[in-house]
């Protein structure tokens, strides 16, 4: 009897997956963009959610006029009652993987939210397992979708800090950079990325960065507007090339932004032109 192992004809068969170097000239290429034509938009929790109608109200009637336009992946982060979680969590004594779900569970409340109010547009609210196998299919039967924004590591969670590194605003281009999307324009309460805080007790001496890359933000000792995170997942991205930054309670910015004008701060990150 022949006993010896059989191999499937694959330039990975006898390769170690374990070895980047053996496995680039396979592995290395550039993805194809599943979803192109998909525009992904983060709507920031604390910043516009948590605001209530005299934000939100207006942010709708912008996407409700923008569906003719673009079909949207619109994405919501968590606010204030994720830092709450976080408080009685810490308190508890509860594990950093332990946090993420908690956090991630507002996140999609906020999304909740969005789809309710964008819903006699057929704009519904989706969990994460249905955007990895099934968005393609309700974005041909809707113009947008809603969903949470937390990346859904939960309980894998990187334990390096106690409270969760990867949030929202992380989530969200790890998730527009997998699909290909078009473009991701992250929506907050400050006209972009400035130099320092412009709301902290330096606020008059702060510069807004209208254009910047991940790389000169990474040096940058002022508070951003999004999790320092996103700066070490945009320097290893394949297709977003690069993320405007915008002022959601500013009218008419977030339809600028998607429709190719610069009205807010645009970060270049590390993926290559195709």
């Amino acid at each position: 009897m022949d006993d010896t192992i059989k191999h499937v004809a694959s330039p990975l068969a006898r390769q170690t997956l374990l070895d980047s170097d053996l496995t680039r000239p396979v592995a290395g290429g550039r993805p194809i963009p599943l979803l192109p034509w998909v525009q992904v938009i983060k709507i920031g929790g604390r910043s516009i959610m948590d605001r209530g109608h005299e934000a939100i109200l207006p942010i709708v009637a912008e996407l409700r006029a923008l569906l003719p336009e673009h079909r949207m992946l619109i994405l919501t982060g968590a606010g204030i009652r994720a830092r709450h979680l976080y408080s009685v969590g810490l308190d508890l004594g509860l594990p950093v993987g332990s946090l993420q779900p908690l956090a991630a569970s507002e996140a999609g409340q906020n999304g909740h939210i969005l789809g309710c109010l964008l819903a006699p547009e057929g704009v519904s609210y989706i969990e994460h397992p249905t955007i990895a196998s099934q968005l393609a299919i309700h974005l041909s039967a809707s113009r947008a979708v809603v969903g949470s924004a937390f990346p859904p590591y939960h309980h894998h969670e990187f334990p390096n800090s106690r409270i969760p590194l990867h949030r929202a605003d992380t989530g969200a281009f790890l998730l527009a950079d997998a699909l290909g999307a078009a473009g991701l324009t992250i929506v907050e309460d400050v006209d972009g990325v400035y130099t320092d805080d412009p709301n902290g007790p330096d606020g008059k001496k702060a510069q807004l960065l209208r254009e910047t890359s991940f790389g000169d933000l990474a040096k940058l000792k002022g508070t951003l507007p999004f999790d320092p995170t996103l700066l070490e997942v945009m320097a290893n991205a394949r297709h977003i090339e690069r993320v405007q930054v915008v002022n959601g309670l500013v009218p008419g910015r977030l339809a600028a932004a998607l429709r190719g004008q610069h009205v807010g701060s645009i970060i270049r990150t590390g993926a290559r032109p195709a």
